[in-house]
């Protein structure tokens, strides 16, 4: 796509998301002074000429631009060298974005600990309120040769509720601690327990500070649920306004209108997000995953393959060890491998799909992406040994992440990895050793939640199930399957189109007219 095409979209993009209003991002980049970034008061004891610049790094913090954040910190410390909550600052910029759910790396937390460390050193310069923001963010990093990531999440989620009870009338904790409560919640806890209370903390709050980026930002996050989508619907179409400036803003209000399936506004505020993220690489592929996505459910296949074709390009310019800026290095690479995967399932290029290379990196979740559209377009084209080939990688991938710890990614592995056995069985003609395992597979991926990482799987497992029984001649339990499949992923266009043609096959005429309309309407047919 065209940087003047791009452009034009950009413009597009500015009135779906926020109105002929809304500002237009900075030109120079998310680290200039005339950033416009929301609107945030951090009270501290550091000396009154760097407290601008404090609330600047702290606004940038909240939309997760970890890399301004950090430069602003470090920019207050030259002003005050005995701030310690600039070295607080630093030390949650460096954990970066905390809805990641891989395992930080070792060399980021020794950088992390280091600040702690530096804000430590300069406890009798702080007040007992920053010395707990201090000893609070501490959890984060404890130990961590020996204590797993969850469980320090949850001491520094339990540090800032502390914190909240000892200082009432402290704003800015009660923001920290709602995100701290979002990122620790269970992904398979379907309650949303956690990001029920969060968010009606942040709700609450963004009455009184409606121009505050964080509030805006987290609200969003707390309802990236399809059965929550709609309490976020007047954050993602603000959120842009407040923070223009920061393109991780104005990529995130199509976490809300992917989970209810509003795929113009999605592709809209991307080519909005990707453009303001020109020169950070894993922001912009991260809003390239969601936009191709998008781009799929209404069968704009030329769009979405303008996209596909540039990520060799993209690839060359990315630095896997660069510091992150909102996307960490885990979104580039997932992003990388996810489009063209996605490219071939949504169209069902099964030829396209088993010829799929993965690309070798730490995060081996992405590698297994691509193993599992292997497997399901050689089970499809008849290449057996290929599919087992894909299933073995599969196996060697999920063990791998268990040894690891990276306990989600391994269950989302091991869940690809049945699915892709039950496709197997299919083709070698054991159908209810198929569908028992489809079944088992679309249990497990319904029981826990999708990553912020994603727009949603390669693949649906229930939609898969409603492909198979729909092969096997069963359309009335096809068309229950893809119906629960929506419920999941709404607007989905293989799922309404699996509907419609269960539908059809099943007699059920009421059905496959209100589904054949839906497709209409995704696809802007007459």
């Amino acid at each position: 796509m065209q940087l003047s095409m791009l452009a034009r979209l950009a413009g597009v993009a500015l009135l779906l998301v926020g109105g002929e209003g809304a500002a237009q991002a900075h030109p120079h980049g998310a680290d200039s002074s005339s950033a416009r970034i929301g609107a945030v008061h951090f009270e501290t004891s550091c000396t009154p000429a760097v407290a601008p610049k404090f609330d600047q790094a702290v606004a940038f913090l909240h939309s997760f631009e970890v890399r301004s954040a950090i430069g602003a910190f470090r920019e207050v410390l030259v002003g005050d060298s005995t701030c310690a909550m600039a070295h607080w600052g630093i030390a949650l910029s460096r954990w970066a974005n905390p809805m990641a759910t891989a395992i930080r790396p070792a060399a980021r937390l020794r950088l992390g600990q280091a600040a702690v460390d530096s804000a430590r050193r300069m406890h009798s310069s702080a007040t007992p309120r920053e010395r707990e923001y201090v000893e609070a963010v501490a959890q984060l990093y404890a130990d961590y040769e020996r204590v797993d990531q969850a469980t320090r999440e949850l001491a520094y989620e339990r540090a800032m509720d502390q914190l909240v009870a000892h200082h009432p009338s402290d704003t800015e904790a009660k923001v920290f601690h709602a995100l701290a409560l979002i990122a620790a919640a269970s992904p398979t806890d379907q309650t949303y327990a956690n990001q029920r209370r969060a968010g009606e903390t942040l709700e609450r709050l963004w009455q009184q500070q409606p121009e505050h980026p964080g509030l805006a930002h987290y609200i969003i996050h707390a309802y990236d649920h399809p059965p929550l989508a709609e309490k976020a619907q007047a954050a993602a179409r603000r959120y842009a306004q407040i923070a223009p400036s920061a393109p991780h803003a104005l990529h995130m209000p199509s976490h809300t209108f992917t989970r209810a399936g509003m795929w113009e506004e999605s592709v809209a505020t991307n080519l909005r997000a990707m453009e303001a993220a020109s020169q950070d690489t894993s922001e912009q592929l991260h809003a390239w995953d969601y936009a191709v996505y998008a781009y799929l459910q209404m069968r704009r296949d030329s769009a979405a393959k303008e996209f596909v074709d540039r990520v060799p390009t993209r690839v060359m310019r990315f630095e896997e060890t660069a510091i992150a800026g909102a996307a960490p290095p885990s979104a580039a690479v997932f992003a990388i491998a996810a489009i063209p995967a996605r490219y071939a399932l949504e169209r069902r290029d099964w030829a396209r799909a088993a010829a799929l290379e993965p690309r070798p990196s730490a995060y081996r979740w992405t590698e297994a992406m691509v193993y599992f559209a292997r497997g399901l377009g050689a089970s499809h084209t008849g290449d057996f040994a290929a599919v087992r080939a894909a299933l073995d990688s599969l196996s060697a991938i999920r063990e791998h992440l268990q040894r690891t710890g990276e306990d989600y990614w391994a269950d989302q592995v091991g869940t690809q990895h049945l699915s892709v056995l039950a496709w197997l069985d299919h083709a070698e003609q054991r159908p209810d050793s198929a569908l028992a395992r489809m079944r088992r597979a679309s249990d497990r991926e319904d029981a826990s939640e999708k990553a912020a990482v994603t727009p949603g799987p390669l693949t649906p497992a229930r939609e898969l199930l409603g492909d198979m029984l729909l092969e096997l001649q069963r359309p009335v339990e096809a068309l229950a399957e893809y119906r629960a499949a929506l419920l999941k992923e709404p607007n989905r266009y293989r799922s309404v189109a699996g509907a419609r043609d269960a539908a059809a096959a099943s007699g059920d005429r009421a059905a496959e007219a209100l589904y054949t309309a839906q497709l209409r309407r995704l696809t802007g047919s007459p």
